[in-house]
């Protein structure tokens, strides 16, 4: 058996030519390169299409609500700070159900990976528009186009203080298994802004759409300059989309300001008591 089978899970039902497949064999080839043991590995996912790619990847998993992955992500982070937390959803859940959970995850600089598979739509729910769709996506949903201008996600992750903010496109294979890996190996907040058509409700940003645009950053790029960061963030609105890690940088995480966690991870703990002492307690309640 090979290590990319050690990690492969059931067959995702994703429609033919999804560019999440191409994100779920980044993610395995990723966590094969970083000899990650599968029974290290948590996955906390939402609803939605990408949030399928944690059922698809053997290694554990808990699925939460429509836009709950990052709590749920926040407590596993908080019961075994040593396991590699990675957060996998889309943009309806992240940004739109999940959105303020989004901003405070990434400002508490919670040491985990988030990965955001992005195709600008609801695939689940058949194509309605997403928070990042642009003003004249319409669909059946909503003929008349959205209106509303797009949220812009790894400008959005910059100003809510997170510590490695990347974009990527899952035609780039070899750039996207770089970037999982860079964003496990950082503690801190990883944000990792995955654009992945959909061939089935999107028809406008498309493989092609993506390939004629997506320019991966050169070495005149600081990763560490914010304001660089920030523009480049602004001209992945414009025709063409730079790749790569736009920020990177380091920054006490989360968990170094709870004592609780110092030491062996919770969920390894055995009591330091007997339960008859707290038994009394919950006698005086029944």
């Amino acid at each position: 058996m090979t290590c990319i089978q050690d990690f492969t899970g059931h067959d995702p039902q994703w429609c033919p030519g999804c560019g999440n497949f191409d994100l779920l064999d980044c993610v395995k080839q990723a966590l094969c390169e970083l000899n990650v043991e599968p029974q290290r590995v948590i996955f906390a996912a939402g609803i939605g299409q990408a949030s399928k790619l944690g059922f698809s990847v053997r290694a554990n998993l808990f699925n939460g609500l429509h836009g709950r992955a990052l709590p749920v992500a926040l407590g596993l982070k908080m019961a075994n700070h040593t396991a590699p937390v990675l957060a996998v959803s889309g943009d309806g859940c992240f940004y739109a159900e999940g959105g303020n959970h989004f901003i405070h995850a990434v400002r508490r600089n919670l040491n985990i990976a988030i990965l955001a598979s992005d195709n600008r739509v609801y695939g689940l729910t058949k194509g309605q528009a997403s928070p990042t769709s642009p003003p004249d996506f319409a669909s059946r949903a909503n003929p008349e186009g959205v209106g509303a201008q797009p949220l812009n996600p790894a400008l959005l992750a910059l100003v809510c203080g997170a510590t490695f903010v990347a974009r990527t496109f899952t035609g780039s294979k070899a750039e996207v298994v770089d970037l999982v890996k860079r964003a496990m190996q950082h503690r801190g907040t990883s944000f990792l802004d995955i654009m992945s058509p959909c061939v089935s409700f999107n028809k406008v940003n498309t493989f092609a759409w993506y390939k004629k645009r997506v320019r991966p950053l050169g070495p005149e790029h600081d990763p560490a300059n914010r304001e660089a960061a920030i523009k480049l963030a602004l001209a992945a609105d414009e025709e063409t989309i730079p790749t790569g890690v736009y920020y990177q940088v380091e920054r006490p995480v989360f968990e170094d300001h709870l004592g609780a966690l110092r030491g062996a991870p919770i969920a390894e703990r055995t009591l330091g008591y007997k339960p008859e002492r707290v038994r009394p307690l919950f006698e005086r309640f029944m």
